[in-house]
């Protein structure tokens, strides 16, 4: 279990359906401040559903969504981000036709501190270097990794207190993996708590510091990403057959998202 520090975002008991499919089931789970927390599970368990109505893309039939105790579940997307929380998509959905930079730019499109957002642009060229020259080019001439990485800076335009990753490591090659997954880490220790989904279990205890697995909608394990990493309950939860290790390579692989 968690400690006792307050979380900054908690999920209790939210259910989602689809019309007449249910999709979330009852999902509680906590995200404490300044941490990383991993949301694993495999396709169609509900992972990018629960994302999405954090967001308020998507309403809940019941349940709630608190954001350092203050219900947020009613609340348009706006209003969400607005309070502090960013989600950040596979690097797909971007503006084709607009250049990198301006992209990144939507990301602080509400906020009014005009200057204090080139300082957070200069801080994203920071983290991603190889992306710096490439601002004038259209997003659809970017990489998978330039992509990725567009994505995730224009989330920090934002300044959001809770950033979560929707899968990042998705179809990019080992080494886009690897920066992305440091520049992640770094801005975790720069103080932006992070919820990552991610498909590479391996990776995802690697860099977090507790961890939820769902399945048919809800939480069926948790525990501190260290005592999951070699654990043969995560199997069990999991992939219900795989070793642990064959689970988080079929998962590197892109076998199971």
């Amino acid at each position: 279990m968690l400690g006792t520090a307050a979380p900054l975002l908690e999920v209790r008991d939210l259910a989602v359906s689809y019309g007449k499919i249910d999709v979330l089931t009852g999902l509680s789970f906590q995200v404490l401040p300044g941490a990383i927390t991993a949301l694993l599970g495999g396709n169609g368990t509900g992972k990018s559903t629960a994302l999405k109505t954090i967001s308020g893309l998507v309403r809940p039939r019941a349940g709630s969504i608190l954001l350092a105790g203050e219900e947020v579940g009613a609340l348009s997307p706006e209003a969400i981000v607005r309070r502090g929380i960013t989600q950040v998509p596979q690097g797909k959905e971007l503006y084709p036709s607009m250049t990198l930079e301006e992209n990144l730019l939507l990301g602080g499109f509400i906020r009014r501190d005009k200057r204090e957002v080139r300082e957070d642009l200069a801080r994203v060229y920071d983290l991603f270097p190889s992306i710096r020259s490439k601002r004038s080019i259209h997003a659809r001439a970017l990489s998978g990794g330039e992509r990725q990485m567009l994505s995730i800076g224009r989330g920090l335009l934002a300044r959001p207190r809770l950033m979560m990753l929707d899968e990042p490591s998705a179809a990019l090659a080992p080494l886009a993996v690897e920066e992305i997954f440091a520049v992640i880490q770094r801005i975790n220790r720069e103080g932006t708590t992070i919820l990552l989904i991610e498909q590479n279990v391996n990776m995802a205890l690697e860099v977090a510091g507790y961890a939820y697995v769902i399945r048919d909608g809800r939480i069926v394990l948790e525990d501190t990403a260290a005592s999951l990493r070699d654990s043969e309950r995560l199997h069990a939860a999991y992939l219900g057959g795989a070793t642990a290790l064959e689970a988080g390579a079929d998962l590197a692989d892109g076998q199971v998202a």
